[in-house]
């Protein structure tokens, strides 16, 4: 009898272990990923890798941050986001900063000026709840450039 009863609830789970894999494949294949409509700053290589740089140099300082803030070290907080302030704005070339639009160099004046008001915030204030609040403000703005524009040169084109 057990035997009899095995067969039909083993095939029951074969069949229902094969829809669920059958949903799985629609259900990754349903997500494709979305055109891509960021505007487009074409730069050459080095104007590229430059402006990449700065990127990863400011995902480093709010690295240092977020570690001096977890040991509520303000100084090194301090220190960090100030060299992420104006002062790093003079490292553009003159030509590169007037290839970029408008709205890019007026959302990254404000990212420095940013970094440079959380510095004498955290000079002064020392508050490590709000210096985190101002970076989180300041990372939103990171987001919103990252959602609005994206980086090509001519060398990278080919591969998009």
């Amino acid at each position: 009898m057990m035997k009899y009863f095995s067969i039909p609830l083993a095939a029951c789970l074969c069949m229902n272990l094969a829809t669920a894999h059958a949903q799985d494949m629609v259900l990754s294949h349903a997500h494709a990923p979305a055109a891509d409509n960021r505007v487009i700053l074409a730069l050459s290589p080095d104007e590229r890798a430059m402006i990449l740089e700065e990127m990863r140099l400011f995902l480093d300082g709010v690295g240092t941050m977020t570690g001096a803030l977890g040991k509520q070290d303000m100084q090194a907080t301090a220190a960090a986001a100030r060299g992420m302030g104006m002062k790093m704005v003079h490292e553009v070339p003159p030509e590169l900063r007037a290839k970029l639009p408008m709205e890019f160099r007026q959302l990254g004046f404000s990212v420095h000026r940013d970094f440079d008001q959380i510095a004498m915030d955290a000079d002064s204030l020392k508050d490590v709840s709000h210096t985190l609040n101002q970076m989180s403000a300041t990372l939103q703005k990171c987001v919103s450039c990252h959602a609005a524009y994206q980086i090509r040169s001519p060398l990278n084109d080919d591969k998009h």
